[in-house]
């Protein structure tokens, strides 16, 4: 979900690309493509999205003497294999960012400078300890949390690595049974981490202080933390798979309560989540246990939503369920493979008009030599009125009859309607509509813009007085709903 104030960073970066690239500069170009990818992993955690721009990055940063930027660009890509999983490789990453900022910290040189490989060098630490956590290798990841808290500490410049650091900490003292002491941790480093806004670690805390209440033999107060994770995860689309199991406490907790409403509400969260851990974490969602499978948590909400006064009939009922489920599952695949096909074949069809246009939507079938009552000079005069009237778009204006056409043509209503149902092969109304479809379908492929307008503002965009209307024409004309072209169209996109 982005942000009004995410979106204008968005395209701010944007420009800052499009600058950079016309300078040629590969720093400049290399910042540029780092900046946005940066604006992704941070304000959005949209990962995917933001190693495809720090990629871009990558290949211009090899082209620079700028070492600070290279390792910059290395950095955030460890960044990203840490959420994907692909701890190892990761672990290189942060090794050699490490090595590189503690040696450029250690030299003389500007105080900005110096304070930027400083923390550069911290941050570091911090990914690698993460990293080490994540393989359970205790003794490494240990060295490191009381390496940096020892260099952070005290140190007002760098209270927000030092706050990492003690999250760190607080987490494992709940590994080491030290629950109490967790949570002093845990509590200290909140302040410093939500200031800077990094809600996923701020849900990452949340998740150890529940657990350690749990632990604490304080239920209540846990589901208070696990409704928080519950919150950061409705509020930004975000969740990392170590704070699933949150849910499954969740739908336990309201299960021994009894509490039918928020059982059903924690376990679609949980298969929200799940949805959403399989798409982005494709690596890690093989690895992580599940005590709910998608199956069973379909069951379990059948099981739930037909409890009570209707159990003699549950076994119908649910069967019934199945049976209707699969038929919809069976239609919906169907209707979403016809979509597909329909929409290559749109496709291919655009593709082959270099310049947008109307598209080519009738075909004239009349026989000619039936052609009687139209005189030559007044087939080619007409020629040139339709012409003109295409090219300048006539089409869009709204609310055309054949009596406004026939007027503006310099002809009658009779002669205007045999002109096009002997040229275009259809009538009035079969041809402007093909007219207008045409152009709209050639602007929502062309111009990314269009596929963020409503049915109703493409409607007037083309001349068409409707959103049904005009929804019905597209579809008879193009074989695929507008709705499901764009859909289609950002998706290959990636919009």
């Amino acid at each position: 979900m982005f942000s009004p104030s995410g979106v204008t960073k968005l395209k701010y970066a944007d420009s800052t690309i499009a600058a950079a690239l016309l300078t040629k500069d590969d720093s400049y170009i290399t910042s540029a493509y780092l900046g946005k990818g940066i604006i992704y992993y941070f304000n959005f955690r949209k990962y995917r999205l933001a190693l495809n721009e720090y990629l871009k990055a990558y290949d211009h940063a090899q082209k620079i003497k700028d070492e600070y930027l290279r390792h910059k660009v290395i950095y955030h890509i460890g960044i990203v294999k840490i959420y994907l999983g692909y701890y190892r490789e990761a672990e290189g990453h942060f090794l050699k960012c490490a090595a590189y900022y503690k040696a450029q910290s250690q030299k003389r040189g500007h105080p900005n400078q110096l304070y930027n490989d400083r923390r550069g060098y911290y941050n570091s630490l911090h990914q690698l300890l993460v990293c080490y956590r994540y393989q359970k290798d205790h003794k490494r990841s240990d060295s490191l949390l009381i390496l940096g808290l020892k260099l952070t500490a005290g140190d007002n410049d760098f209270d927000v690595e030092h706050a990492y650091f003690q999250k760190c900490k607080g987490i494992s003292e709940f590994y080491n049974s030290v629950y109490g002491k967790s949570i002093v941790s845990l509590q200290a480093s909140l302040p410093a981490i939500r200031r800077v806004g990094d809600f996923a670690w701020v849900s990452v805390i949340d998740y150890y202080l529940a657990r350690n209440h749990i632990e604490l033999s304080g239920q209540d107060t846990a589901m208070v933390y696990f409704k928080k994770v519950d919150s950061i995860f409705n509020r930004h689309d975000f969740i990392l798979p170590e704070l699933r199991p949150g849910y499954e406490y969740l739908i336990k907790h309201y299960r021994q309560k009894g509490g039918l409403r928020q059982q059903l509400y924690y376990t679609d969260q949980l298969l929200r989540a799940d949805s959403l851990i399989t798409k982005d974490f494709s690596y890690l969602s093989d690895k992580i246990h599940k005590e709910y499978d998608t199956r069973m948590l379909l069951d379990e909400k059948e099981r739930l939503e037909t409890s009570g006064r209707y159990k003699v009939l549950y076994g119908i009922l649910s069967s019934l369920l199945a049976l209707v489920l699969l038929m919809l599952l069976i239609v919906h695949y169907r209707r979403e493979k016809r979509v597909s096909l329909q929409y290559g074949l749109l496709q291919q069809k655009l593709s082959k008009d270099s310049v947008p246009g109307p598209l080519e939507t009738v075909i004239a079938t009349t026989d000619l030599s039936k052609r009687t009552v139209l005189t030559p000079e007044l087939n080619l005069l007409l020629d040139a009125k339709v012409k003109i009237f295409e090219e300048t778009r006539g089409y869009t204006a709204k609310r055309l009859s054949l009596g406004k056409l026939a007027t503006r043509f310099g002809t009658n209503t009779y002669y205007l309607s045999t002109y096009i149902n002997e040229k275009k092969g259809v009538n009035l109304n079969r041809y402007i509509n093909g007219l207008r479809i045409g152009f709209i379908t050639q602007l929502m492929n062309t111009e990314k813009k269009y596929l963020n307008y409503t049915l109703d503002a493409l409607a007037s965009e083309c001349g068409i007085s409707s959103r049904q209307h005009f929804s019905d024409l597209f579809f008879e004309i193009n074989g695929i709903r507008p709705t499901d072209y764009i859909r289609k169209r950002k998706q290959e996109l990636q919009i």
